[in-house]
């Protein structure tokens, strides 16, 4: 039910607010050299100054297996993670490390920002549960099983040929993250895999950066049946800020198109089902209008208070849902 919001104040309710975004690939930019978490930058999307400077809470900081990098999955991935806790170490007075609800809770409280270490594609794995458990050890709290393209867990997007599911590495996968408490993150799953973990999974489920199919026919978005299935079982999807998941453009995008398809994920999944996953670095200087980088987040609260959405639901959205899962899984 929508209100009459003249009232609002949206950045108050902005700055009161738990705000998560769930997918950010900067930590390759910092791998890379190019700059800091810590710094002020004006390229890219973002950086610790920049994400207070929004309003943000918690973001989730994914490793990413490159094909084209030399060293192994798993090598990589522990590059990765060591950047992060150096990162996190060097700029101690603005970030800290979250493991568990509680710490994001923190963070909100100390004026930091709660950085959560995920996983993009469970190449880092290299097809053994142990180099889980030890990523796990070292923060891993959210693993998405694939990127695009088939690995030794799942089928990507990029491979809806064939039609495959998960592979039995992949249903053992899927259970050890619900025995360890690391949330399963279906971005990028071909629509078979999709299936499969919501069959699978005994916690609450997620998808970190996905739009609607019925709104742009592209493969990574969502169809209302997958969003109907994902909010039967609890779990959240991220809108996200891609301008080739919103629309005609693959070069850009406005802020009213990615919250079009908010509204649409609600009026399938109900108010408890969306939240933000913006995918800031993931698409290179690629924009969404008056959402460019981490410090535009108050035109997300500027927009739903504009739509009339009641100020708990945008709440939950900015932040309150995904809360929920990680409540629930950690």
């Amino acid at each position: 039910m929508m209100v009459n919001n003249e009232n609002v104040d949206y950045m108050l309710l902005h700055q009161s607010s738990i705000v998560v975004d769930t997918h950010c690939d900067t930590l390759g930019r910092v791998f890379e050299g190019q700059r800091r978490l810590g710094e002020n930058s004006k390229i890219g999307q973002f950086d610790i100054p920049r994400a207070i400077a929004g309003g943000l809470t918690a973001e989730l900081m994914a490793t990413f297996v490159n094909t084209e990098r030399q060293g192994s999955g798993s090598l990589q991935t522990f590059q990765f993670i060591d950047v992060f806790h150096e990162e996190i170490d060097a700029y101690s007075d603005l970030a800290m490390h979250a493991t568990v609800a509680e710490d994001i809770l923190l963070a909100k409280k100390s004026g930091k920002v709660a950085l959560i270490l995920s996983m993009e594609g469970a190449e880092g794995l290299e097809g053994d549960l142990g180099v889980l458990r030890t990523a796990y050890r070292l923060g891993l709290r959210v693993l998405g099983l694939t990127w695009n393209r088939r690995n030794e867990a799942a089928d990507g997007v990029g491979e809806l040929r064939t039609g495959g599911g998960l592979t039995n590495f992949g249903v053992d996968l899927v259970r050890e993250c619900n025995n360890l408490g690391i949330v399963v993150d279906m971005a990028h799953l071909s629509p078979q895999c999709v299936e499969d973990v919501l069959d699978i999974s005994e916690s609450r489920v997620v998808v970190t950066h996905a739009n609607c199919h019925v709104l742009w026919q592209h493969p990574r978005n969502l169809t209302d049946n997958q969003l109907e299935k994902i909010a039967k079982k609890g779990g959240v999807v991220g809108v996200t800020a891609v301008p080739p998941f919103l629309g005609a453009n693959p070069e850009h995008s406005e802020l009213d198109v990615l919250l079009d398809h908010l509204d649409h994920m609600i009026s399938i999944m109900g108010k408890d089902g969306v939240g933000l996953g913006m995918d800031f670095d993931g698409v290179g200087d690629i924009r969404v209008g008056n959402i460019e980088d981490v410090s535009k987040l108050p035109n997300i609260t500027k927009g739903l208070v504009e739509r009339g959405y009641h100020s708990q639901v945008i709440q939950n959205i900015l932040g309150g849902n995904f809360m929920r899962v990680f409540s629930s899984v950690w």
